[in-house]
């Protein structure tokens, strides 16, 4: 060893010695770390309590030996769960002398009678930690246990048992177990029992198990228009009865749903490995929704069962598309089948894996085989037994195939834009925006760079890009082609819209959405303005024809009166503002000589935030049919004779307005 690891000098042991060592007893640990067995002490973990209660009471439905369940939820945060099944065991326990088995089950971790299998084939609890777990967090718990007609009770406080177990005497009409408790508030604090979940909750449970009825009550003074203070729960449906109920009068591909159940096989020792039950239905315009439970336990994380029944779905579909002919039906996926749908399963099988104590996922490998095995003849069934019903099943789930293909095409389009554009030598003086959303981004053309950098600062840097040129640019109705390619200024426009130019002009590469020409509010801007709107409609048509160009209306006046301030687009602007918003005041006009002196508050605020601008859409009449039309005119007031310009000019003269010549 090196020096820097041991230098000969005994560590210090400081204060950590055998002392230090705790062990925890009895139900302590849970209280200690309420998370390591229901997942915390939020409103989830406290119902999760009272899920743990009645699964042991459809625990003993399922194994058949209970047909009724009573839950009741009573003033104080108090719940009430009694089946009428075998009762828990209450005798002395054989390794635990002077313990009821009773008291073993609630006080002690990992103990309970299904972790062989001898009592339960099948069942929600199988840690044995269930309702200890509830024992050790509630602040009073009592349990009443009917058996060989005899009722005994016991009760215990925060996982304590606080006395030993008493025979209350014959009840011959009475049999099985009854829990009632209250949480603790020194572990939930004052959080409390959601009668409209619990109701739900036991409702549900009917629904998982045809063979049962559960009987709901709630005090007076917890009921409300969605829990009622009592109710019966018996659906000899089952799934289907469920499925049917959350279906309603909603119409769906096809008029019957897909549902029923089915036993899995012997395993090498004889027994019945478990059953599956489903109901599943696709609604139209529904966004779907996924229910799974394993042995009653709601799973809402889905598993290796709801990985079954995907795979059922989707080899079934696929296999009726070759069946009719349809050979695009190899390329359906689990998702497109899903997407939609109504979907219930319940599965029944031995020895479940869990990802947790709260049971969200089930991991056990078997049960994907199972279940697909299981589901995929009924399913072939379905579909082939009504081809119609099978075609209109398989229509709408390739529709939503063509649906996710075309996603899918439109996001690699966006990613080869995305590269190709850093591949592409874009302009240097181009400021690019970080989005790509549909809608959303532009490309603001400004003149010089003092503007830029000021609409730099004013921009929205995920969907609004900057674009400076230097001056007035080439006039291109007027120039050869050799010019217009040699121009530096052409060169960056062309490259930064990426759409091509003249008849290669496609605008659905362009790579923004709106172009705005943003130009100074004075002659020259206007001037800058038209020369850019000539390059568009000469070089780009297809830009100007499906809307993508706009003007921007920056202000040429700030009028300010006390501490009220407008902008005035020109002088007529000016003048309208004066004689009505500022009528009779003093007003200090401040004019800006270009959008360089604007600040990019300013700047944000009346040109470039889409809230408060104004944009011009620049627009060819009819349709884009008069294009010869505006072709004549753009050459008359741009092209190289300037006789026709002289002509125009003379022509309607007559037509200016006489006031606005003497301004």
């Amino acid at each position: 060893m090196t020096d820097d690891l041991f230098d000969g000098t005994p560590a210090s042991s400081g204060d950590y010695n055998a002392s230090s060592i705790e062990v925890l007893e009895g139900l302590e640990p849970v209280r200690r770390r309420p998370g390591m067995y229901i997942g915390g002490t939020d409103d989830r973990a406290l119902h999760h309590l009272a899920a743990e209660v009645i699964d042991n009471a459809m625990d003993e439905a399922v194994a058949g030996h209970a047909t009724r369940i009573e839950v009741s939820l009573e003033e104080g945060n108090r719940l009430s769960v009694a089946d009428n099944g075998r009762g828990i065991p209450v005798e002395e326990h054989p390794k635990y002398p002077g313990k009821s088995t009773l008291e073993v089950i609630m006080a002690t971790l990992h103990s309970g009678g299904k972790f062989s299998g001898k009592a339960y084939a099948t069942s929600g609890g199988l840690h044995g930690v269930g309702v200890s777990v509830v024992n050790a967090l509630s602040s009073d718990t009592r349990v009443e246990v009917a058996r060989d007609r005899q009722l005994y009770a016991q009760n215990f406080a925060r996982g304590i048992t606080l006395g030993p177990i008493e025979k209350l005497g014959p009840t011959p009409n009475r049999r099985g177990t009854t829990v009632s408790f209250t949480p603790d508030t020194e572990i939930f604090g004052d959080r409390q029992f959601s009668p409209k979940r619990l109701f739900k909750l036991a409702r549900s449970k009917a629904y998982l198990f045809a063979g049962v009825e559960i009987r709901w009550k709630c005090a007076a003074s917890l009921v409300s228009d969605d829990v009622p203070a009592e109710a019966v729960f018996k659906f000899p449906g089952g799934l289907a009865d469920h499925l049917a109920e959350q279906i309603g009068s909603r119409e769906c591909v096809t008029t019957q749903p897909f549902a029923g159940s089915q036993e899995f096989p012997f395993n090498e020792a004889g027994d019945i490995m478990g059953r599956a039950e489903w109901a599943i239905a696709w609604p139209l315009y529904s966004d779907g929704s996924f229910s799974w439970y394993c042995n009653t336990v709601p799973t809402p994380d889905g598993g290796t069962h709801e990985q079954g029944l995907r795979g059922a779905l989707t080899k079934g579909l696929r296999a009726f598309g070759e069946l009719i002919g349809q050979k695009k039906a190899k390329d359906i996926t689990a998702d497109d089948v899903m997407t939609g749908g109504e979907m219930m399963l319940s599965v029944f099988i031995r020895d479940p894996q869990f990802q947790s104590q709260t049971k969200d996922r089930l991991t056990s490998p078997e049960a994907a085989r199972l279940v697909e095995n299981a589901m995929r003849d009924h399913f072939d069934h379905f579909l082939s037994d009504n081809m119609e019903r099978g075609k209109a099943l398989l229509g709408e789930v390739m529709e939503r195939m063509d649906e996710r293909l075309r996603r899918k095409q439109e996001r690699d389009i966006k990613r080869k834009t995305a590269t190709n554009a850093k591949k592409l030598r874009l302009p240097g003086k181009l400021t690019d925006c970080s989005g790509d959303g549909k809608g959303e981004t532009e490309l603001f053309i400004v003149e010089g760079d003092s503007a830029g950098g000021s609409a730099k600062q004013a921009r929205n840097r995920k969907t609004q890009a900057i674009l400076p040129i230097r001056g007035k640019i080439l006039n291109v109705a007027s120039a050869t082609m050799d010019k217009i390619r040699a121009n530096n200024e052409i060169a960056d426009l062309s490259l930064a819209m990426g759409c091509g130019t003249r008849k290669d002009c496609d605008a659905d590469n362009l790579r923004y959405d709106r172009i705005v020409i943003m130009s100074d509010a004075d002659v020259d801007g206007a001037h800058i303005a038209t020369l850019l709107m000539t390059f568009f409609f000469q070089e780009m048509p297809d830009i100007v024809r499906k809307g993508h160009l706009y003007l921007a209306q920056p202000p040429l006046y700030r009028l300010t009166a006390g501490k009220e301030s407008r902008y005035a687009r020109d002088d007529a602007h000016r003048a309208e503002l004066e004689a009505t918003v500022f009528k009779g005041k003093n007003v200090e006009v401040g004019r800006f000589k270009g959008l360089g002196e604007m600040n990019p508050q300013q700047l944000r605020e009346t040109t470039m935030d889409p809230a408060t601008r104004n944009l011009i859409r620049i627009t060819l009449p009819g349709e884009f049919e008069q294009r010869a039309a505006v072709k004549e005119l753009v050459d008359q007031l741009m092209g190289r004779n300037p006789e026709h310009r002289f002509n125009f000019i003379q022509n309607r003269a007559g037509e200016l307005d006489r006031d606005l010549i003497d301004a």
